[in-house]
């Protein structure tokens, strides 16, 4: 496939992937992107996941077709996108290693082979002509590892963007939802943590003339970038994406889902057309972490365990707080036989983020939904919508 008529794109669909990072569910697969720019000096941006080494070397040595590469660019050296960086360094030893001093400060970490006679160390705003094109280096440290580092190609106006803009799935899947849905769960739950640091980048990447975007993860961006870049400004400023209320809850023997369901029911009668219930015991995790961003509400209904949270409550909430959640309004909702405390220790959770506005008014049941529980969900949603 080729991005235009210099660069190609030679990186690998891994359809049979579970986990992505051992913690992400992706049923469409990822794909590992890899670009050749060929130039008098060719250049290969980035290698793949050990994974997919075959299948890429294959790819690589396709696309050359004998020729010899002058320049690989290490963006990042996550193991999905550096993982052959010795392979390929041995295949081609004339090549030179491109990165800034983080990455060659990291690389022995990965590599038992010393590069130290091949590196070639760029900066902030250091350029490096390949011919007819050039690659100027714009640093991305902790977007989302420390040592990242975007490129941009004048020539063809190119921004070649490491892990910005990626998403979950094969290039091939269909998504039939658009490329927002798991370009939302991938940027929460892998960059979320880190919006300062994109927000710089993307003040960086404003001055420059932008025609297509080519990340490490996912299709290549050609049309209507302006929404893109408009869907990064909204996420890494933590503002909602859209009005709407999830309703996560923690059921242990189906009560609490029932006042969840109930609770959504409501919210439908009231007017809310954009609403997610996630049952945290069976749902993706990362797709409730995603949604909980997307909205500028919530509703958490759990179960009291052990005097404390049902597991999964605490697991959710711990997520949203390594992630930096902030700027949403949350609204409560707890269960209990004998002692219901779940209420308590979810607002000492979200009081421990940023700009959390929690509802005063508060479900508090005992075992099962009563009329004085279906007035106090009533006085709550009226707070929430408020």
């Amino acid at each position: 496939m080729f991005i235009s008529d210099s660069i190609k794109y030679v990186g690998v669909d891994d359809k049979d992937i579970d986990l992505f990072e051992s913690q992400y569910v992706v049923p469409d697969g990822v794909s590992y992107n890899s670009y050749i720019i060929f130039d008098e000096k060719i250049t290969i941006m980035d290698t793949v996941d050990a994974r997919a080494t075959d299948e890429w070397v294959k790819n690589i040595e396709e696309a050359l077709g004998g020729k010899e590469p002058s320049y690989l660019v290490i963006s990042h050296l996550e193991p999905d996108h550096a993982a052959n960086i010795g392979l390929i360094a041995h295949k081609y030893p004339n090549m030179q290693l491109i990165g800034n001093a983080k990455t060659f400060q990291m690389l022995p970490q990965f590599f038992d082979e010393d590069f130290a006679d091949r590196q070639v160390v760029v900066k902030e705003g250091d350029e490096i002509s390949l011919g007819s094109h050039s690659l100027t280096f714009v640093m991305a440290p902790m977007v989302h590892w420390p040592e990242v580092m975007v490129a941009y190609e004048k020539t063809e106006k190119i921004l070649f963007s490491a892990d910005g803009f990626g998403k979950f799935g094969a290039l091939d899947s269909e998504d039939d939802e658009g490329w927002a849905c798991e370009a939302r769960r991938y940027y929460f739950n892998i960059v979320g943590k880190y919006g300062a640091q994109v927000q710089n980048l993307l003040k960086k990447a404003s001055a420059l003339d932008i025609q297509t975007i080519c990340p490490l993860h996912g299709p290549v961006l050609k049309e209507n970038l302006g929404y893109y870049l408009d869907l990064y400004n909204t996420w890494s400023s933590y503002e909602p994406e859209d009005e709407g209320v999830i309703v996560a809850y923690a059921s242990i023997h189906g009560n609490t889902a029932k006042a969840a369901k109930q609770i959504a029911d409501k919210l439908k009668a009231k007017g809310v057309e954009k609403m997610e219930v996630m049952d945290l015991s069976r749902d993706d995790m990362a797709e409730a972490v995603e949604a909980a961003f997307r909205y500028d509400k919530m509703v958490l209904a759990c179960a009291t365990y052990d005097g404390g949270l049902f597991p999964v409550m605490e697991d959710f909430l711990n997520h949203l707080k390594s992630k930096n959640f902030q700027k949403r309004k949350a609204a409560l909702v707890e269960n209990g036989s004998w002692a219901p405390l779940a209420a308590k220790k979810m607002r000492e959770s979200l009081e421990s983020m940023k700009n959390i506005e929690i509802c005063e008014n508060i479900v508090s049941i005992k075992s099962t939904v009563k009329e004085e529980n279906v007035e106090q969900m009533d006085k709550m949603i009226d707070e929430l919508l408020k």
